[in-house]
């Protein structure tokens, strides 16, 4: 069937949605429950930092396999098995008896969360085409975007009801009901006639065929840090929110909904201008706004070195707003570089983004999270490499994305794009 007439059910935004929810929840509702993990098993703030890094670390990792396999064997056996070995990674968490269970429990968890955030964009992409594929990443990513800002009230709410351990037992009924309704309702978007086998000298030759493309590298360099700069306020959330703010556990909201409200508007937005605008546009519009978000929070910290609220928060939701508008188009682009090999490009950036992410949460963050100062001149600063990477995008393709083209198949700009040289 031709992705560009394929019927999409309903259900299939809310199925990505709730696989894209994973990671911030794996991540933000742990948060507020540092105290507690760092008391019951006698570590500081250092060690544990590495509940995050080890996750991320992990889930870049298998996210260079997730991908790959999914072209060899199809979508959904990847995404459910995927979920439910995370299920029984959670229930091995919450069982923990000492940190090094712990930790080995959260590299499980990174192992296995990618299945269903890799994957999930090339079925967004075996499924539709041009503009269609740019809103539907937009309206999961729309819906996403309420995660971030649940993720660390549940975390904070579960504490008061059943310590720490209750976090680890929602992630597994979540993602065990979610395996349900993935074998109920997702259908295999990559049918057999299109598999390619899998094999490591095949998938190392992939990666070094994506290497030798010139536009690859620019394209996924500002995705991968076309988040970066937000997440480095994400990472140090406990420091910031805890000390920088001198706020009480509860007080998580007050750093995520600022988040939320521009991730959710971005999205929204995205979906909005999908058609109606050339992926140039919507591209540069977002880096626009993001670089303008790292202006205004230079200024901020300057003018209150002791943040306030609720000015100190409200640049984030500009940045969060610029990440939303570039996301969703960098993406299809990146996967269009190579049609037929986009669960692998798929693993590609996501490793790329998640290595970046992880060094974000445990260097960045630990080194940078000291003032306001100091993680306003980081974000800019990967911000900034991110819009230098886009520039080199468009001076490498040597031609516009008119609005003309961007209303096209996607696989058409491509075309284009590979009659330059490389």
């Amino acid at each position: 069937m031709n992705p560009t007439h394929r019927t999409v059910r309903r259900s299939l935004p809310w199925l990505l949605a709730a696989l894209s929810m994973i990671g911030p929840f794996s991540i933000d509702a742990v948060f507020p429950s540092f105290p507690l993990i760092g008391a019951r098993f006698g570590v500081d703030a250092t060690a544990l930092q590495q509940l995050i890094s080890v996750y991320l670390i992990t889930y870049a990792a298998m996210s260079l396999f997730h991908g790959a396999i999914s072209d060899a064997v199809g979508r959904k056996p990847v995404i459910v098995t995927g979920m439910l070995l995370y299920a029984l990674a959670s229930v091995g968490a919450a069982l923990s008896t000492s940190f090094a269970m712990l930790l080995a429990c959260r590299g499980l968890q990174g192992m296995c969360a990618g299945a269903g955030l890799v994957v999930g964009r090339a079925v967004i992409r075996d499924s539709l085409h041009g503009a269609a594929a740019q809103r539907l990443m937009s309206r999961v990513m729309m819906i996403f975007g309420v995660a971030p800002v649940i993720a660390p009230m549940v975390g904070a709410l579960l504490l008061s009801l059943s310590g720490w351990h209750g976090i680890f037992w929602v992630l597994t009924g979540f993602t065990a009901a979610l395996s349900l309704a993935l074998l109920l309702l997702l259908e295999e978007t990559h049918p057999a006639d299109r598999r390619t086998s899998f094999a490591p000298a095949q998938l190392v030759a992939s990666y070094l065929s994506f290497a030798r493309d010139r536009v690859f590298w620019p394209l996924l360099i500002s995705s991968a840090v076309n988040f970066a700069g937000l997440f480095l306020y994400i990472a140090s959330a406990p420091r910031l929110v805890r000390v920088l703010l001198h706020l009480p556990a509860t007080g998580f909201p007050w750093l995520f909904v600022p988040v939320v409200t521009g991730l959710v508007a971005g999205a929204w937005l995205s979906g909005r201008m999908a058609g109606r605008a050339g992926v140039g546009t919507t591209v540069n519009l977002g880096y626009a706004v993001m670089l303008l978000a790292c202006a205004l929070h230079l200024l901020l910290a300057r003018l209150f070195p002791e943040p306030r609220l609720p000015w100190s928060m409200l640049p984030l939701v500009l940045q969060a707003v610029g990440v939303q508008l570039a996301f969703p188009t960098l993406t299809l682009l990146l996967l269009d570089r190579f049609p037929h090999q986009r669960g692998g490009i798929s693993s590609v950036q996501a490793f790329a983004s998640l290595l970046l992410c992880s060094v974000v949460a445990g260097v960045l963050s630990p080194l940078l999270s000291v003032g306001m100062g100091h993680l306003a001149l980081g974000a800019s600063a990967l911000t900034t490499v991110g819009a230098l990477s886009w520039w080199r995008y468009g001076t490498v393709t040597r031609r516009p994305l008119t609005r003309s083209m961007a209303n096209r198949d996607p696989g058409v700009v491509v075309q284009a794009e590979i009659a330059e040289p490389h």
